[in-house]
């Protein structure tokens, strides 16, 4: 948990004031595109914000997971108000294998990927806190932590795989959700 402490001073000495930063997404309704089954909960999108993440495998049900073959991933967390977020946190569905094994087969279907903070589930609306560029199968975490010091209600990942772009060395032709938690630290702005 991210936490933060502000002291003041007074003439009979010094007082402390305690805050903290924490999860606002944790149980937030959750959407994704192209679910996996529709109506079954052991892919469904708020499997991504139920704080659970001792299981990062397909059959798991601790994960947001969508159809294979699909050239775009959109999936948001609406915070239901406007927070003063200050870092983001990604558990990707790596089926409980170490980093090197799942970078080499399913690294590539996340590399691309971008989180906006926005106020609606437009993402073109929003502030881009992060779009990945130098990852490659050999380096993209399985867990990825950014900060992002913005104010907004919808925390949105998004990846694609355009006609006619040309994508780097190890990309997929295609994307994934297969989210296993996003966490966003933050709290509430006034």
């Amino acid at each position: 948990m991210l936490s933060r402490m502000i002291l003041l001073c007074f003439n009979t000495g010094f007082f402390a004031i305690a805050s903290a930063y924490f999860n606002v997404a944790i149980n937030k309704s959750a959407y994704q595109q192209y679910p996996l089954s529709p109506g079954d909960d052991r892919f469904d999108a708020s499997n991504a914000v139920d704080g659970r993440k001792s299981d990062l495998s397909v059959d798991g049900g601790q994960c947001a997971m969508s159809v294979l073959g699909r050239k775009t991933a959109t999936w948001w967390v609406n915070l239901t108000s406007i927070y003063s977020i200050h870092q983001i946190t990604i558990y990707f569905l790596t089926n409980n294998k170490d980093s090197a094994f799942w970078q080499s087969l399913n690294g590539g279907y996340f590399l691309g990927f971008s989180v906006y903070v926005s106020n609606t589930t437009d993402r073109s609306q929003g502030t881009l806190c992060f779009k990945d560029n130098t990852f490659t199968i050999k380096t993209i975490p399985p867990v990825f932590t950014t900060n992002c010091f913005v104010h907004g209600q919808y925390v949105i990942y998004y990846n694609e795989r355009l006609p006619g772009v040309v994508y780097p060395d190890g990309y997929k032709s295609y994307v994934w959700i297969d989210l296993c938690e996003v966490e966003v630290y933050g709290e509430l702005s006034i």
